[in-house]
C-alpha cells in the first residue's frame, strides 16, 4: 500500500484473489489456514489490505490482529471510524471461531454487539485486537474481541455469535 501526505491525499493498494482462501476450506482446518496467512504461505484476505490490518497471530480459540491508525481510517470527528474498529472486532472474533473448526466446516457471523469506550487516533499508537472463543457448540459459537491501544487502554469491546455449518462439496 502507498499513501501520500500531500494536500490532496491518495491511497493505492492491491489484493490477491480471495478464491485462494476459499479453495483451502475443504483441505485444511481453520487454524491451519489462519497460520498459513500469518506465515505468508497464503496471502491475507482482501479486507486486511482494505483497512491495512497487519500482524495476525492465531492459536486454537484466539486470534490477534494489529492496526496502525492512519488518516484514511478517520471519521469527520478526527478519530478512527467505528466501522473500521467494528471490522477489526468482527474479524478477530469470527477468526477465533474459525481457528477451532476442522477442514470442511465453515462459519458466518450472526451478530456483532460493539461497545466503543474511547476514541482511537494516530496518537493512540498501534491498536491490538484479540478475539477469543467463549463457547462453541455444534451449530453456534460465542466469541468476544477487545481492542487496546499502545498504552494497554481498552478502546472497544464486542461479542459475536457465529453460525457453524458444513461446507457443501468440501
Amino acid at each position: 500500500m502507498t499513501q501520500t501526505q500531500e494536500a490532496a491525499r491518495t491511497r493505492t493498494f492491491g489484493w490477491t484473489d480471495p478464491a485462494e482462501h476459499a479453495s483451502q476450506l475443504g483441505r485444511r482446518s481453520g487454524l491451519e489456514i489462519l497460520n498459513a496467512m500469518s506465515s505468508g504461505e497464503l496471502p491475507p484476505p482482501p479486507i486486511m489490505h482494505l483497512i491495512d490490518a497487519v500482524g495476525m497471530r492465531a492459536v486454537e480459540g484466539s486470534v490477534t490482529l494489529e492496526l496502525e491508525p492512519q488518516e484514511f481510517h478517520y471519521n469527520p470527528l478526527g478519530s478512527v471510524h467505528g466501522g473500521v474498529l467494528s471490522t477489526l472486532l468482527d474479524t478477530a472474533a469470527a477468526c477465533s471461531v474459525h481457528s477451532t473448526l476442522p477442514a470442511g466446516v465453515g462459519y458466518t457471523s450472526m451478530d456483532l454487539n460493539v461497545k466503543f469506550l474511547r476514541p482511537a487516533t494516530i496518537a493512540s499508537g498501534r491498536l491490538t485486537c484479540t478475539g477469543t472463543v467463549l463457547q462453541r457448540g455444534r451449530r453456534t459459537a460465542l466469541a468476544e474481541a477487545r481492542i487496546t491501544d499502545s498504552a494497554g487502554r481498552l478502546i472497544a469491546h464486542a461479542t459475536s455469535s457465529c453460525m457453524i455449518f458444513e461446507i457443501p462439496g468440501a
